[in-house]
């Protein structure tokens, strides 16, 4: 489950432009990035003004459509598409769930799940963003070996939460429905005491 670190600005005008963005509206998000600069306010005092390069506007609406390309670019060229990787649901073979930040890949073997890993992990250098090994972990429903990435172990766990669901290596949603039971009491206990 890679996470992606900043947007590049120089990186993500190139990407929009291959990505098929008109010109146009690419000039217009330059000018909105164009010379921006912040302070950092310490407990210390405040730091000199500097020249922000990467990233995109926080609360802005375009900024989670500009972040969504620019990580549709990097799967795309990763080729995880035409990729054999992946489970089957519905016909259809999946190899990877995204929403926002967040990516999950999967694999029927571990040696595709490797695969898959090294062709987003390359793209993604290609466009500036670092593979955070302390921010990725490996979920297998059988058996697994450790696993190492350029010489870094990556953590093996049993379960993780995705998209506020949370997803068990041994496919038992038992814990998932006594944790939506456990929030819905919660809410209507709380609203018992307010009426």
């Amino acid at each position: 489950m890679p996470k992606p670190l900043t947007v590049d600005h120089n990186k993500l005008w190139k990407i929009l432009k291959e990505m098929g963005i008109p010109d146009h509206l690419t000039c217009l998000l330059r000018n909105l990035y164009a010379g921006q600069e912040a302070t950092v306010r310490t407990g210390h005092g405040t730091t000199d003004w500097f020249r922000i390069r990467k990233g995109v506007h926080q609360g802005c609406i375009l900024s989670p459509y500009l972040f969504n390309l620019y990580a549709e670019y990097i799967m795309r060229n990763a080729g995880l598409e035409e990729a054999q990787a992946g489970i089957k649901i519905a016909g259809k073979n999946i190899n990877n769930l995204r929403y926002a930040d967040d990516t999950t890949l999967m694999a029927e073997s571990e040696e595709e799940l490797k695969s898959l890993l090294m062709k987003v992990k390359e793209e993604r250098g290609k466009v500036g963003l670092k593979l955070n090994i302390q921010k990725t972990k490996i979920m297998a429903s059988g058996p697994i070996t450790s696993w190492e990435i350029d010489g870094e172990t990556v953590e093996i766990v049993s379960d993780f939460i995705f998209w506020g669901s949370k997803i068990t290596a041994d496919d038992d949603c038992s814990h998932e429905i006594k944790r939506h039971l456990l929030l819905e009491r919660k809410v209507m206990t709380n609203l018992d005491s307010i009426l």
